[in-house]
C-alpha cells in the first residue's frame, strides 16, 4: 500500500495548481465512478496532495482509489499521467484485470437483462398475434352473421313485397271480373233487345190496320229500355295501388325498426357475462338452484348461515360476480311473475334496513307490480307486451345500464349520466309468494347469439 501511495502522490505532484484544484472538484461529485460516493468537500478544501491520497485510500481502499484517479484524471484530460500509473504500478495492472472481470460480469448482466428483455418483447408480441388473430376471427364471425341476417332480413323484404303485389294484382284482377261480368250481362241484355227489335221489325211490315198498327207502337214504347244515358265506368286502379304502396311503406318501416333493434341488442349481446346468484347475499326467504341460475321467493323463511352481505329487510339477492369497468350484459327470463326487480346496485348499499331504490340510493333497476305496472324509480314505464325475458347491459365508463325486452329487442329503460365509484352487482328479487301466484322463479338464462 506504502509503494501505491507513493505512486499516487508522484501523480498528483504532476499536477499544476489549477488541475489540482479541479481534481479535488471532482472528488467531490458522488458517483464519479459507479458505486462510489464523493469525499466531503470540508475535508478536501485544505488538503494537500499527500491528504487527497490519504483520503482516496482511506475512503476506498486501494482499489477504488485507484479507480477513482484514473477517472478523475481522464476527467481533467490529463490521459499522459493515467498511462504513466497504469504502467509504474503493479496494483494498477490488478485493477485492469479487476475492470476486465467487472468489464465481463456487466457484460453477462447486461446479455442476461437483454436476453430477458428480449424474450418479453417476443412474448409480447407473440401475444398482441393471438390477440389480432382472436380479433380477425371474431370480426369474420360477425360478418358471417351480418350476412345471415341481412339476407334474413332481405328475404322478408322480398316476401313481404311479393304479398303486397300480389294482393295488389289479386284486388286489381277482382275489379276486372267485377266490371267484364258487368259488361257481359249488359250486353247479354242488349243482345236479347236486339234480338226482340228485330222480331217486332218484322211484325211491323204485317200489320194490317191503323188500330193495329197503334195498338202496337202502343205495346212496343212501353216495353222498351232507354239505354242512352247507359254507360260502364272502368274501375279506379290507382287507388288500389296508393293504398298498398301507403300499407307496404308501412310495413317495410316496421320491418326495418325492427331489424335495426335486433342489430343493436346483437351489439349488447356480444358483452354477454356468466352471472350467478351469490347464496351469501340472499334473504332467508329465497330459494336459490343448486347452479345459482334461479330463485324464487318461498312461503317459509329459512335459517341461513349469519353473514355481514346478506338482505334480511327485503327479498333480493345479488350476482356472485361484479364489475367496476368496462361493459358486461346478461339476460333474465321473467315469466309467468306478477312481480319482481332487477338492474344492477353498488356494493355498499344498505341491506339490512328499509329500501328506496333510487339511482341516488346506488340502485339501477326496474320492477314489475301486480303483473302490469311496469316501473322504474317512480316512472311508468310504457310496455307493448307482456315482457317474458329482459336484458340488462352495463357500461361502466360511459355510465349508463339499459334494459331490453329481449323478445322484441326494443329497449325498456336507459338510465344516463351514471357516475360510478365502487364495484357494481347484478340485482334480483324475484318479489313475494303471493300464496303461490307470484311462485315462478327468476331464470338467469343463456345468451342467444352465436358470434
Amino acid at each position: 500500500m506504502a509503494k501505491l501511495k507513493e505512486e499516487l502522490w508522484k501523480i498528483l505532484q504532476d499536477l499544476k495548481e489549477k488541475d489540482f484544484e479541479l481534481f479535488k472538484w471532482f472528488l467531490n461529485i458522488d458517483n464519479i465512478v459507479e458505486g462510489f460516493s464523493g469525499i466531503p468537500s470540508a475535508r478536501l478544501e485544505k488538503a494537500e496532495r499527500q491528504d487527497v491520497v490519504d483520503l482516496l485510500v482511506q475512503k476506498n481502499q486501494v482499489t477504488g482509489a485507484l479507480m477513482l484517479t484514473k477517472a478523475v484524471l481522464e476527467k481533467i484530460s490529463r490521459n499522459d499521467l493515467v498511462e504513466r500509473l497504469e504502467s509504474s504500478s503493479p496494483e494498477t495492472k490488478d485493477l485492469k484485470n479487476h475492470e476486465c472481470v467487472a468489464l465481463k460480469g456487466e457484460l453477462e448482466k447486461k446479455k442476461v437483462e437483454l436476453g430477458a428483455k428480449i424474450e418479453l418483447m417476443i412474448q409480447e408480441r407473440e401475444t398482441k398475434i393471438e390477440e389480432i388473430k382472436l380479433s380477425a376471427e371474431l370480426s369474420g364471425k360477425s360478418a358471417d352473421r351480418q350476412i345471415t341476417d341481412s339476407e334474413q332480413a332481405f328475404a322478408v323484404l322480398l316476401q313481404t313485397l311479393k304479398e303486397s303485389l300480389d294482393n295488389l294484382i289479386e284486388s286489381i284482377n277482382e275489379k276486372r271480373k267485377t266490371t267484364q261480368k258487368q259488361a257481359e250481362e249488359c250486353i247479354q241484355e242488349l243482345e236479347q233487345e236486339l234480338s226482340e227489335l228485330r222480331k217486332r221489325s218484322a211484325e211491323v211490315e204485317k200489320l194490317s190496320t191503323t188500330k193495329d198498327h197503334l195498338n202496337f207502337v202502343h205495346s212496343f214504347a212501353s216495353n222498351t229500355k232507354n239505354w242512352t244515358e247507359f254507360s260502364i265506368t272502368p274501375p279506379s286502379y290507382g287507388g288500389s295501388v296508393g293504398s298498398t304502396v301507403d300499407q307496404l311503406e308501412k310495413m317495410l318501416r316496421k320491418q326495418k325498426d325492427a331489424f335495426i333493434a335486433k342489430g343493436k341488442l346483437n351489439r349488447v349481446q356480444q358483452f354477454a357475462k356468466d352471472v350467478s346468484l351469490d347464496p351469501n347475499t340472499a334473504h332467508p326467504n329465497l330459494v336459490l338452484s343448486d347452479n345459482g341460475k334461479q330463485v324464487y321467493c318461498g312461503d317459509v323463511k329459512q335459517s341461513p348461515p349469519d353473514c355481514s352481505k346478506r338482505f334480511l329487510s327485503a327479498i333480493n339477492v345479488l350476482g356472485k360476480q361484479s364489475f367496476s369497468s368496462g361493459r358486461f350484459y346478461y339476460e333474465v327470463q321473467v315469466k309467468g311473475k306478477t312481480s319482481w326487480d332487477l338492474g344492477v346496485v353498488k356494493e355498499s348499499i344498505d341491506r339490512k334496513g328499509s329500501i328506496n331504490a333510487s339511482p341516488e340510493n346506488g340502485y339501477w333497476t326496474i320492477c314489475l307490480r301486480k303483473g302490469e305496472n311496469y316501473r322504474s324509480s317512480g316512472i311508468h314505464l310504457r310496455v307493448k307486451s307482456q315482457l317474458e325475458k329482459v336484458g340488462v347491459f352495463v357500461d361502466y365508463g360511459e355510465g349508463s345500464v339499459s334494459f331490453y325486452d329481449v323478445d322484441s329487442a326494443h329497449i325498456i329503460h336507459t338510465f344516463t349520466g351514471c357516475s360510478f365509484t365502487e364495484k357494481l352487482y347484478p340485482f334480483f328479487s324475484p318479489g313475494l309468494y303471493l300464496s303461490g301466484k307470484n311462485s315462478a322463479p327468476l331464470v338467469i338464462s343463456p345468451i342467444n347469439y352465436t358470434d
